[in-house]
């Protein structure tokens, strides 16, 4: 893990097209702004991890697809 330190309006590159900017600092809450390619995914941690669970859950309840049945010759 990289650690850094930033203040207020300073950022940091990540790779050539992503900027991550601290916009505020109130008690222990840090406003960030991200600037990124629309492709990029960002999500809060909490969004993602909720994501993953419909995922899973979803991919549990549909079903195995089935093999083909076999061609019997006639």
């Amino acid at each position: 893990m990289l650690i850094l330190t930033r203040r207020p309006d300073e950022s940091l590159h990540i790779g050539d097209n992503i900027v991550i900017t601290v916009l505020s600092i109130k008690g222990h809450q840090v406003r960030i702004g991200i600037t990124a390619p629309k492709e990029v995914v960002i999500d809060r941690e909490e969004v993602r991890a909720r994501k993953q669970r419909e995922l899973n859950t979803a991919s549990a309840a549909s079903p195995a697809p089935t093999a083909p049945a076999p061609v019997t010759p006639s």
